[in-house]
């Protein structure tokens, strides 16, 4: 367990420089073009810096570089994956995976051989961090799974939309994220059933002349939605510190 803060913080800085600093425009880039991309030096420079510093370990300078290192040979090669036919449609999750299977890999090697400064493990309440933790996971990262489930299972999205509106209905999300957070994280679990609800009162509408109809792609995005905040908000419960 000595090693648990130090995950933490790591994933921590994985969301951080892999969703909040990344914008839309920069993902595509690097997903497109690899190691070719402009933007990609800077990710990984980004997350190099991120993962050392939030580490509050000088030592743990090596291992950051390793993360950032493996992180984008990564990176490098998600086009060729992206453009497998068998493996395709899921790079999202093989790329997830492969991050945070290093992530914990590193962090455990270098906590048995060098061990975890103890102003890391006493100074920050474990509790925070992972309530930190889960309210930044049902941000942008919410966001973007949601999409890639979409994408997976060849959900239509709906094009009908201008930008202001996907923008609305993507805070909208992360808003009702955050009331389920609050409401388990409090015990006022009836308050969840209320916004699940209350948000389940859709109006009917039917498909237009594409085949595509609003209701069912409403309701399946927030089903997604609200399970992703009700899992992990449950699970934190749970963790006893």
């Amino acid at each position: 367990m000595e090693c648990t803060h130090l995950l933490i913080v790591q994933f921590i800085a994985h969301i951080l420089t892999d969703y909040t600093f990344q914008n839309e425009k920069n993902a595509k880039d690097k997903n497109e073009k690899g190691f070719k991309s402009k933007f990609l030096k800077w990710h990984i420079l980004t997350l190099f810096l991120t993962s050392w510093l939030l580490s509050f370990q000088l030592k743990f300078i090596f291992a950051s570089l390793l993360i950032a290192i493996t992180h984008w040979v990564i990176d490098g090669f998600k086009p060729k994956l992206n453009q497998n036919k068998l493996l395709g449609k899921y790079a999202f999750f093989i790329d997830q995976f492969l991050h945070l299977a290093i992530l914990l890999v590193v962090v455990i090697i270098f906590s048995n051989k060098f061990g975890i400064d103890s102003y890391l493990n006493f100074q920050i309440n474990i509790k925070f961090l992972l309530i930190f933790t889960v309210f930044l996971i049902t941000t942008k990262p919410s966001n973007i799974l949601i999409r890639e489930v979409f994408k997976l299972f060849e959900i239509k999205m709906d094009t009908t939309k201008n930008d202001e509106l996907l923008r609305a209905g993507r805070l909208i999300g992360i808003l009702e994220r955050w009331l389920i957070l609050i409401f388990v994280l409090i015990g006022q679990f009836s308050a969840v059933g209320f916004l699940i609800a209350a948000k389940s009162i859709l109006r009917y509408s039917p498909k237009n002349e594409d085949g595509f109809n609003k209701t069912e792609y409403v309701l399946i995005g927030t089903m997604l939605s609200f399970g992703i905040a009700i899992a992990i908000s449950v699970l934190i419960t749970y963790v006893k510190c």
